[in-house]
C-alpha cells in the first residue's frame, strides 16, 4: 500500500453556520464545497487537495480535546497568535516552540484542537522555503 498525501480531515461540529463562521471568517479558510442539507462543508488547506470537513453531530461546547488535533502550516506562528488574540478566538495556551519553530492552538467551540504551526528554525522543510 502507497500513500500518496493527505486527502482530508474530518471534524464534528454542533452548528454548520457557527463552523462556517469559525473556520471560514475566523481562521480564514477558503470554503471548497458546501452541502447543507447532509450538514457538511468543506474548507480549503493551502495548494491542491487537502480540506478540512466539518459534519454537524450532536455535540456541544466542549474543552480543548487531547486528540485529534489538526496542526496547519503558517508563516508566523507568533504573529498568528497575535491575530488570533485579536479576533477574539480562544488559545488552547500560549505559543509554544517546537523543534521546527512555533505553534499556536486554538479550539473551536466544540473542542477540535486546530494547532498554526511554521517552521522558522527550519525553513528548509517547510513549505514556504525561501
Amino acid at each position: 500500500m502507497e500513500i500518496v498525501g493527505l486527502d482530508s480531515v474530518l471534524l464534528a461540529v454542533g452548528d454548520l453556520d457557527e463552523a462556517r463562521r469559525f473556520y471560514g471568517d475566523r481562521l480564514c479558510l477558503p470554503m471548497r464545497f458546501e452541502l447543507p442539507d447532509l450538514g457538511v462543508a468543506a474548507f480549503g488547506l493551502g495548494a491542491g487537495r487537502p480540506a478540512l470537513v466539518v459534519r454537524r453531530r450532536a455535540v456541544g461546547e466542549q474543552a480543548p480535546r487531547e486528540s485529534p488535533r489538526v496542526w496547519l502550516e503558517v508563516p508566523d506562528a507568533r504573529a498568528a497568535a497575535g491575530e488570533l488574540r485579536a479576533a477574539g478566538i480562544r488559545r488552547v495556551g500560549e505559543p509554544f516552540e517546537v523543534q521546527t519553530g512555533w505553534t499556536v492552538e486554538v479550539a473551536d467551540p466544540w473542542g477540535n484542537v486546530i494547532g498554526l504551526t511554521d517552521y522558522v528554525k527550519r525553513p528548509d522543510l517547510g513549505r514556504l522555503r525561501a
